[in-house]
């Protein structure tokens, strides 16, 4: 089984013959400073080259590498902040297209907490989500075998031992917290979750600024402001916005909404070209931190 390859943290001055035996001492003093340096906080060089590695590994297939060209997973996980050694929360992480990126880069210094959807016997849509997620990080226990899955609550409990996190991402899911009216308590549980001085990373689909906000986000599309208030009224302070997942070709005025457009086509072979050259979604980048104490 293979191990990912993380960037070198500092040089081994131990093994250089250019020192005498006395500065021989504070030579291996030194390299073993910055190797604890290092295993406290990497650089964000040292991310990306770990997450270059983890992108380009045959664990993640052929079709999930082909959509980061819409998804720039390096760019929005770099600027959220993210570093080897955080303690990450993801929020409804199924079928896991981010679990297989995010995992193996906090596997060996921090923690990947996988915040599941809550289980509904009756839905054979979430037993399938959730089955297809389990058995994607059973396969490979090499890569997964340290995530811990949880449930997310619907009702604002606690998902995690309150300020235990270092940051949490959620992709895709505020309009179908809008959808289930709990959108609110989303965002309380993950204000709790958080350490103070956290961050909240926020990527959705970008509604038309010109139209007002269907509360229900029916369309799947959701206002970038709109978003921005919904979640400050948790407590959040917004620190940063990127436009590395905009899609200027996204006129957002389709017949099925969102799924319209690929991965979904929910039209089908309905001028399924048309929207194949359009490509997925436009949309917002936003991060948000828990105000220190």
């Amino acid at each position: 089984m293979r191990v990912l390859p993380m960037a070198p943290c500092a040089p081994d001055l131990n093994e250089r013959p250019m020192f005498a035996k006395p500065k021989r001492v504070v030579a291996v003093l030194v390299a073993a400073l910055l190797i604890a340096g290092c295993a406290m906080t990497s650089t964000r060089q040292a991310t990306a080259q770990a997450l270059d590695n983890i992108l380009a590994d045959p664990h993640r297939s052929l079709a999930d590498r082909d959509r980061d060209r819409y998804r720039h997973p390096k760019e929005t996980l770099l600027f959220f902040g993210i570093r080897p050694e955080m303690t990450v929360l993801e929020v409804w992480p199924e079928p896991g297209w981010y679990s297989d990126i995010i995992a193996p880069l906090v596997r060996d210094r921090g923690k990947y907490y996988a915040a599941v959807i809550e289980p509904d016997p009756a839905s054979r849509y979430i037993t399938a989500r959730l089955e297809a997620f389990h058995s994607r990080l059973a396969a490979d226990p090499t890569l997964y075998g340290k995530a811990s899955v949880v449930t997310f609550p619907s009702t604002g409990a606690d998902v995690v031992q309150p300020g235990s996190v270092d940051l949490v991402v959620t992709f895709r899911n505020v309009h179908n917290w809008m959808e289930a009216g709990t959108a609110s308590q989303a965002f309380a549980t993950l204000f709790k979750a958080l350490k103070p001085g956290g961050v909240l990373g926020v990527v959705d689909h970008r509604g038309n600024p010109a139209l007002p906000q269907d509360p229900k986000a029916k369309s799947g599309y959701v206002n970038q402001e709109y978003a921005i208030q919904l979640i400050e009224a948790q407590g959040f302070r917004l620190v940063g916005t990127s436009e590395v997942n905009a899609n200027p070709q996204d006129t957002k005025d389709y017949e099925q909404g969102v799924w319209t457009l690929p991965p979904t086509y929910r039209l089908g072979d309905q001028d399924r070209q048309k929207y194949a050259e359009i490509g997925e979604s436009d949309r917002f980048t936003l991060k948000f931190e828990k105000p220190p104490k």
